[in-house]
């Protein structure tokens, strides 16, 4: 199998990234992103590029991969809807309709967010440009999976890149396991996201979008 990770210097890319070079049935893994990634390894493939409103310049890198796993995001503390529908949106489309060119029908996982409003038509500002984004996903010919987790913890080493997720984090570190044992629907580490991708990828799955009990009943025991 043959794989593309934006955002594989985020938190969740990052561990998405780890699992795919893990993995002795990935042959290629290929990453777009402003700069390099820093992990050095035979069956990684790094692809600069800076400007994500277009992918025709580099459209032959493209060709040939299985599938897609797009986990580059922001918060949207902060941010004006404009600024943040230009990145989660904008962003998200431009390169999934790119891929749903030269592959089509390629797997595509979109990693979104629990609370995601699908009827685009809530109060919450990052919930209706989420779910305008995962619809837009849906109609496209691709095979389209929705990925909602919700308290994400990030294992092997893997820090936030966010400040405010850093020092939250910090503080909550020796809750976690505990919070995870008590809401086990609400959260999930970045080692089984990764992983749950590989095998929706592979096998695919009997619902489009996946809340937090479909991405860890997924994850190979």
């Amino acid at each position: 199998m043959k794989v593309l990770v934006f955002g594989a210097t985020g938190m969740v890319g990052q561990g998405v990234l780890m699992e795919s070079l893990r993995d002795p049935d990935v042959e290629l893994v290929a990453t777009i992103g402003r700069t390099a990634t820093g992990v050095h390894n035979s069956k990684l493939k790094e692809i600069i590029h800076t400007d994500f409103n277009e992918y025709t310049s580099i459209a032959s890198q493209l060709t040939g991969l299985d599938a897609c796993f797009f986990c580059l995001g922001v918060s949207s503390a902060g941010m004006t809807e404009a600024g943040y529908r230009r990145i989660t949106y904008d962003f998200t489309l431009a390169a999934a309709e790119e891929l749903s060119r030269v592959n089509p029908g390629m797997t595509f996982l979109y990693v979104s967010g629990a609370g995601t409003d699908s009827s685009e038509h809530g109060r919450t500002m990052w919930a209706r440009v989420k779910g305008q984004t995962e619809n837009a996903l849906l109609r496209l010919p691709l095979s389209a999976y929705m990925f909602r987790p919700g308290v994400i913890v990030p294992l092997d080493g893997i820090r936030s890149k966010t400040r405010a997720y850093r020092i939250l984090y910090s503080i909550l570190g020796p809750l976690l396991p505990l919070l995870r044992h008590m809401f086990p629907k609400s959260v999930v580490t970045t080692r089984e996201i990764g992983l749950a991708m590989l095998s929706v990828a592979r096998h695919g799955y009997g619902k489009r979008i996946l809340e937090v009990a479909d991405i860890r009943s997924v994850v190979p025991v």
